[in-house]
């Protein structure tokens, strides 16, 4: 049975009456990887799954809330007090809470979810789940609240509630998706424009390494200090410099004798990074995808080489995928496991799998998730 139904099936089942249902979706980055936190460019989309959710008024002060993923019933008030003990229930009491904050009305609601979007993939399954609610108590509660805000209710709910110090852009991707459009956004100003992403004769599939190797976290925090390192070395030269995207190449040459190599190789990945985001730019706009996928290989190389957040069995599956002709592949993610992002030629798409499986199986012991992946709208109304 598919999703919407078993959602709809399980809400009569359990509060008698149809409700309205809303969805969201998880997201790709295209290209842009760790520019985030060093105020450039990221160029994520809204996929084709995501987190489906039939939600309707109740009448009370509870929240009464259904997971078909974990067959998990919960009921929670909406105080700060009330703050449930289950992690996926933690999700939608931080957007009420957030709604709340920001003079929103909440009262009592009745909801059953479901998810597709694979869990640990780094396609931002919690993201989707905070935007199908935001979305959907501004849609019910007529709060008025604008898509950036509704964004910013995600992001705050994972900083206060889930223990999650994450940027914006999964939740930004997750409400203002659009079918057959990427969103190239300005991380330090929070400007955006979409981009066409259409191509036919292509497809986009993520090879999943099922692997998440112990030093992401840790690693994460000394790559950050290490570009804020960069910056503030390029800053006593340049003070108008207030991240590391605002550098060129040559500020940062400036500094290499003053600064650990580390810190310099990091620095120069997020310059070149910060360049191929506007170059795919505008490859895209004069659809030439060819030139899309090999700005992806630059971006995996930085990340494996300079950055070195990859890892063998990502450093395996992009050699495999230049090999192979694939057009583009690179690590998605902040890296040490999870996804490459392959743009793949449609007929090459059937043995490139086949080969990935094979080859990958014998190196690693098991075989990579194959996820296809379409570029689709972001949090709405399910009308059909």
């Amino acid at each position: 049975m598919e999703m919407k139904s078993r959602i709809q099936e399980k809400y009569k089942t359990i509060f008698g009456e149809d409700a309205q249902l809303f969805m969201s979706a998880g997201r790709i980055n295209l290209i842009g990887e760790h520019t985030d936190y060093n105020g450039g460019f990221v160029f994520p989309g809204a996929i084709d799954k995501g987190i489906m959710a039939e939600v309707g008024v109740n009448g009370t002060e509870k929240v009464k809330a259904f997971s078909l993923d974990y067959d998990e019933y919960v009921e929670f008030g909406l105080d700060e007090e009330d703050k449930p003990d289950q992690a996926w229930a933690r999700y939608i009491f931080g957007v009420c809470r957030e709604t709340i904050k920001r003079g929103g009305k909440v009262e009592g609601f009745n909801t059953v979810f479901a998810g597709d979007v694979p869990l640990g993939a780094g396609l931002s399954s919690s993201a989707a789940l905070e935007s199908t609610f935001a979305y959907a108590l501004n849609y019910i509660f007529k709060n008025g609240i604008d898509k950036f805000e509704l964004a910013k209710i995600g992001q705050s709910d994972e900083h206060n509630y889930c223990g999650v110090n994450c940027g914006i852009m999964d939740q930004f991707a997750s409400i203002f998706g659009k079918k057959g459009n990427l969103i190239r956004l300005n991380c330090k100003t929070l400007e955006y424009k979409y981009f066409p992403f259409d191509p036919k004769g292509y497809r986009l599939v993520l090879l999943d390494t099922c692997v998440k190797h112990e030093l992401a976290s840790s690693a994460y925090n000394k790559r950050r200090a290490s570009c804020e390192n960069a910056c503030r070395a390029i800053q006593k030269n340049h003070p108008e410099v207030e991240f590391l995207s605002d550098a060129n190449r040559a500020w940062l040459e400036e500094v290499r004798g003053q600064i650990p190599e580390e810190d310099f190789l990091r620095a120069e990945y997020v310059l070149g990074e910060y360049q191929r985001v506007l170059d795919v730019c505008d490859a895209l706009e004069r659809e030439d995808y060819e030139t899309v996928g090999e700005l992806m290989y630059q971006t995996h190389f930085g990340l494996s080489r300079l950055y070195e957040v990859s890892c063998e069995e990502l450093d395996f599956l992009n050699k495999l995928a230049r090999k192979l002709d694939v057009t583009g592949s690179r690590v998605m993610g902040g890296g040490f496991g999870g996804c490459t992002i392959n743009l793949v030629r449609d007929e090459l798409y059937e043995p490139f799998i086949k080969e990935a499986k094979v080859r990958f199986a014998e190196k690693f012991g098991h075989e990579p998730k194959v996820y296809d992946v379409v570029i689709s709208d972001g949090a709405h109304l399910v009308t059909d």
